[in-house]
């Protein structure tokens, strides 16, 4: 999938869990920061890519992207697996606590946050003809639907036009069905 598809489908996934799992109390700042962090989140994968618009945000950030991409072999490998996920979920287990102070952005929602676009990520990759790496190293890769052919192409007019569409559609239709709750979520905000 795209950038902009990734994007939407973080969005998406984020507001979902919102709603399902509301927090307890939120900042104006932790707020602000969860989103960001969505989207970051949803950019982690494809590090592994010189191209990612994460890269772009650092200081010499494409240099470093054609230095660092090297350490995940190739697209989609370790990135895009369940060993990804794990050691992608320590570092930030270990590093949001030291980032940010709890008496103003609340880092466990941010660090979950992050993990649900990055999730969200691999849910969309899932559904492209490549599938994931699921279980990297091992060269086996899982997609849904199992029919490969039934899959899309990233960036090609399914996703353009049906898959980016239909994800705006449901945040559209979700902030409709759910909006008292979402402003039951505002309101925590002190």
């Amino acid at each position: 999938m795209t950038a902009r598809t990734h994007d939407v489908f973080a969005f998406a996934s984020l507001i979902t869990v919102a709603v399902l799992r509301p927090p307890e109390s939120l900042t104006v700042l932790t707020l602000f920061t969860s989103v960001v962090g969505n989207i970051v989140g949803a950019l982690i994968p494809d590090m592994d890519q010189a191209t990612n618009r994460l890269w772009d945000l650092l200081p010499a950030g494409n240099t470093l992207g054609k230095i660092f991409r090297r350490a995940f072999f190739k697209h989609r490998t370790l990135s895009h697996s369940i060993a990804g996920v794990f050691l992608i979920y320590k570092l930030l287990e270990w590093v949001m606590p030291r980032i940010f102070n709890a008496e103003f952005v609340d880092p466990t929602i941010v660090m979950w946050s992050i993990m649900i676009g990055y999730g969200s990520h691999l849910l969309a990759d899932s559904l492209t003809k490549e599938g994931l790496p699921l279980f990297f190293p091992f060269d086996m890769n899982i997609g849904f639907p199992p029919i490969e052919t039934l899959r899309v192409t990233t960036g090609k007019w399914v996703e353009n036009f049906v898959v980016f569409p239909a994800v705006g559609i449901y945040i559209f239709w979700f902030v409709v069905k759910f909006q008292n709750e979402l402003a039951d979520i505002l309101k925590l905000i002190t």
